[in-house]
């Protein structure tokens, strides 16, 4: 090639670039004009630069929108018959027109023209996802839906775009509809069960809708009674509403059909043990002793049922010492069937908690904790745990500097780790009895930013009852003496603790301790069986402290206690139905929701 062609050539390449970037630069000036509300001058721009079909890309959405705006509808029509006439294929563009005539107000006309689309293009994959997503950018959420529904009956596939319309239906907040997409997509896709699952939790906030998926769920195990899918979709329902004796028959069939040994039936009694369902987990537990007898299960059941008796015991006032010994006993006979081992050697770290807290057994305890620690078969994880409960019986003792050494052990060997996080909560809590408030507080303000959230929580709630109470005081004399009234019930000094909290009362009778008091005396009643006193006590919480902090304890406990100890299921269900109105915000919502519809029968099974 000569040197005179070679010059004419980059000389016609430069032009070209200039050109397009002149072009470029109009498009970026038309597009500022548009941003700004200059509608005429962008206008204007959009015109001379839509004659040349490279600059459409750059400004169709923007001037197509003009257009509309500025009710140029023929300008329009004009405009897009030039584009579908030279790109016959762009279904947005004949998509565009619809749009045309339904900014005009003729739905008829528009509604008709996109359903004639859609019933072009329903044999087309990526046509379909297409429209949708077109429709569904415009907000047209039917049109949407009725695309995949055209496509998946011309397909004969009713799972077809299961998850797309999931998700139509999702915006336009049709939750039944959504639901049934969601099944239908799990089904064919049982390894995204894990996010369907989360994807519900987070869609389905009414405890309404909740139980209408349950209703859907059940219809479906009984067209398909051994859809696992549907059975593992039921489960979790059933937790969500703490429903843990619904999750236990579901459970309860999976492992019959997979022949689990029990698994999935001794997570929910665990999973019912943690949240004071004790007596589902007793039904639970005695299940698994009875039927897997020779398994793991059967083990690990034997022992969490004498939990599950023990946290009954425990809870049912006043506390039977000789209910506890029997407790006692059949952790003895336990350990003496099965030897010593990682299991048996939880139930002698249980064993000891009965003796020091329940019986008075402080040496008993000690005794058994220590051998545990001992004990070459014990976890590193045990070991901490039976430490923990030794620094805790030490305080029982009055032996606070062997109580903190253990603390600090457990805390140095379990750092960033919940052990860790719960010895140092404990830390600031014996802190905190001995009235040492500053370093409390510095204990306290670590574990807010704890990884386990029941432990963050607990160290908040220390955190705010001694900065509410000591700002307001700056002897500090009305929060020490109360600090020492909780130690005083730590060390089950009833009659004491009873004495100086009717004395504070007195003392400092306007103090932003009052409501605490309350809550501190009505607690020690209940426990002492005495019901009716300590009834009266919350109520008068709730009725002199109603936008307090502990106003929705207080009226929940009396439900507690009229359905737990005085077995009084009408006024328990009218104290939950009223506790639902009166603090719909509560934490203990769900559990008083679930309560309430256990005691009117919507769980019996």
């Amino acid at each position: 090639m000569s040197e005179l062609k070679i010059l004419i050539l980059l000389t016609f390449l430069s032009l070209s670039v200039f050109v397009q970037a002149q072009k470029f630069d109009e498009v970026q000036l038309a597009n500022e004009y548009f941003t700004k509300g200059e509608k005429e001058k962008a206008l204007t721009m959009y015109e001379d630069l839509s004659r040349q079909m490279v600059n459409i890309p750059l400004i169709h959405n923007n001037y197509f929108h003009l257009l509309l705006e500025m009710e140029k509808y023929d300008d329009a029509q004009k405009y897009l018959r030039g584009l579908t006439k030279r790109f016959p294929n762009n279904i947005y563009y004949k998509l565009d027109e619809g749009l045309v005539y339904k900014s005009q107000g003729n739905e008829e006309k528009a509604d008709k023209h996109f359903r004639q689309i859609i019933n072009d293009i329903k044999n087309d994959n990526y046509l379909v996802q297409s429209v949708s997503n077109y429709f569904v950018n415009k907000q047209f959420t039917s049109l949407a839906a009725e695309t995949l529904q055209q496509a998946r009956k011309s397909m004969h596939n009713e799972n077809l775009y299961a998850l797309e319309l999931a998700n139509v239906y999702r915006l336009a907040n049709e939750k039944d509809k959504m639901v049934e997409e969601y099944l239908k997509y799990v089904t064919q896709n049982p390894a995204n069960l894990s996010y369907v699952k989360n994807t519900l939790q987070n869609l389905l906030s009414d405890p309404e809708e909740l139980e209408s998926l349950e209703n859907i769920l059940y219809k479906k195990i009984q067209d398909e009674p051994d859809s696992q899918i549907y059975g593992e979709l039921l489960i979790w329902v059933n937790l969500q509403q703490k429903n843990f004796y619904g999750a236990f028959i579901q459970a309860r069939a999976i492992d019959k059909r997979m022949k689990a040994e029990g698994s999935r039936s001794m997570n929910i009694g665990n999973i019912a043990l943690d949240n004071n369902d004790y007596e589902t987990a007793i039904k639970i537990f005695s299940y698994i002793i009875k039927t897997y007898p020779n398994t793991y299960n059967y083990l690990l059941a034997r022992m969490y049922l004498i939990k599950a008796y023990e946290k009954k015991v425990k809870n049912t006032y006043p506390v039977d010492k000789e209910e506890i010994k029997i407790l006692i006993k059949d952790y003895d006979i336990f350990v003496r069937e099965m030897g010593i081992n990682r299991n048996t050697l939880e139930a002698l770290r249980n064993k000891a908690l009965l003796h020091a807290f329940y019986l008075n057994q402080k040496d008993s305890a000690i005794s058994i904790l220590k051998s545990v620690i001992e004990n070459p078969k014990a976890t590193s994880e045990l070991r901490s745990q039976s430490k923990l409960d030794l620094g805790d019986i030490y305080i029982l003792t009055g032996e606070y500097w062997e109580s903190t050494l253990l603390y600090s052990q457990v805390e140095k060997s379990n750092k960033n780790e919940p052990l860790g996080y719960e010895a140092k909560l404990k830390n600031a809590k014996l802190s905190y009895y001995k009235g040492n408030f500053q370093l409390a507080q510095e204990h306290l303000d670590i574990l807010k930013q704890a990884t386990t959230r029941e432990i963050a929580n607990d160290a908040m709630a220390l955190s705010i009852l001694i900065k509410d109470n000591v700002g307001l005081d700056t002897t500090e004399t009305a929060m020490k003496k109360y600090a020492a009234i909780e130690l005083m019930l730590y060390q089950n000094q009833i009659d004491s603790a009873l004495l100086a909290i009717k004395q504070l009362r007195k003392e400092f009778n306007r103090h932003s301790l009052s409501d605490e008091l309350l809550w501190l005396e009505a607690d020690i009643y209940k426990k002492m069986g005495d019901f009716e006193e300590s009834i009266r006590l919350l109520k008068k919480i709730f009725n002199e402290y109603d936008y307090d902090i502990l106003s929705d304890d207080a009226y929940f406990t009396i439900g507690d206690i009229y359905e737990r100890q005085l077995n009084d299921k009408e006024k328990a269900m009218e104290v939950y139905r009223d506790f639902l109105t009166r603090y719909p915000g509560s934490v203990y919502v769900a559990e008083a929701r679930k309560r309430y519809r256990q005691l009117r029968g919507d769980f019996n099974m």
